[in-house]
């Protein structure tokens, strides 16, 4: 027997005066619904009702027990109508995991108009460069870079990730520029320590139709990218950044790209959740607003032809 239920139509039948109109109000027969009371006065091993062909009074035990159950019945319907309301409205907690190496230009700006536009919504940001299981950690939104995540939840593609070898136009003008793989020894480079393993990333090249993997001297390694783009930028050495980190600043001259002949594109950005028909609206509105905002959009990567310009080392 399903109490709850059972309690439920006996309550409606109490204030309605009838299990016919309880029945209707619960949306089933009227033998259903007597079935439901004398099932629960079975249970109970009382007499719930007084009944007669023309009226249905509670007896003393259904008195009772209709003032014992009203309060927690009253609760649990505010509770159910809070949460189809939770589906209607923009508002509530939201929790978002993040990776760090993409937080300051990519993920935090959107974060920051979605939250604007929306007050009503808590957000609840996490940044961890680790995959984040959406169930295990009670997330209602991830975003990840690299390969699409696993199965159990869908991914969406936002933006491609390249991996640009770059250099200041001061440090071009000091050191020469590298025309070849094999010219990097002859340079001072930087390096990028994975923070999941601790293990510096070697330096990925298109070869042909390949993809060749690189250890490079680093004479200056961190785990934190916007960091070594820094780096990078204030003439330290040549570094391999994302173009999440390098498009800006190339964009603005403050970098130079080198050997895009060798470019690699491998990996994306991505953001992923759980099937839309069991989220409330405002997991909905984010998801489309950050793909809005995100999906395809140039300020994070480089065409080939702002690659391929020339560009004069110092200028």
């Amino acid at each position: 027997m399903n109490e709850i239920r059972a309690v439920t139509i006996f309550a409606r039948a109490a204030v309605l005066g009838s299990l016919r109109r309880a029945a209707v109000d619960q949306g089933i027969s009227p033998q259903a619904a007597s079935h439901a009371v004398m099932q629960l006065e079975k249970e109970l091993g009382v007499r719930l009702f007084h009944r007669t062909t023309r009226k249905l009074s509670l007896t003393e035990e259904g008195q009772q027990l209709l003032e014992s159950v009203a309060p927690a019945l009253a609760m649990f319907a505010t509770a159910l109508d809070d949460a189809r309301r939770s589906r209607q409205d923009i508002a509530g907690p939201l929790r978002v995991s993040a990776p760090r190496t993409m937080a300051r230009h990519v993920i935090w700006p959107a974060l920051m108009a979605f939250a604007a536009e929306h007050p009503s919504v808590q957000l609840d940001v996490q940044f961890d460069d680790q995959f984040t299981d959406l169930v295990a950690d009670r997330a209602d939104v991830g975003f990840r870079g690299g390969s699409p995540p696993a199965e159990g939840a869908i991914a969406r593609r936002l933006v491609p990730i390249q991996l640009i070898v770059c250099a200041s136009p001061a440090y071009l003008a000091r050191h020469g520029t590298p025309r070849t793989i094999e010219a990097l020894d002859a340079h001072r480079c930087t390096g990028y320590r994975r923070v999941n393993t601790g293990k510096l990333a070697p330096w990925e090249f298109m070869v042909g139709d390949e993809i060749q993997y690189r250890d490079v001297p680093a004479v200056l390694c961190t785990n934190d990218a916007e960091a070594e783009t820094d780096a990078v930028v204030a003439g330290l050495g040549i570094g391999q950044l994302g173009s999440f980190s390098a498009a800006g600043p190339i964009r603005a001259g403050l970098l130079v790209p080198l050997l895009t002949q060798h470019l690699t594109q491998r990996e994306s950005f991505y953001i992923y959740y759980r099937r839309r028909t069991e989220q409330p609206l405002r997991v909905k509105a984010f998801i489309d607003f950050m793909v809005e905002r995100l999906a395809d959009n140039q300020d994070f990567f480089l065409t080939r032809a702002e690659l391929t310009r020339p560009r004069k080392p110092g200028a």
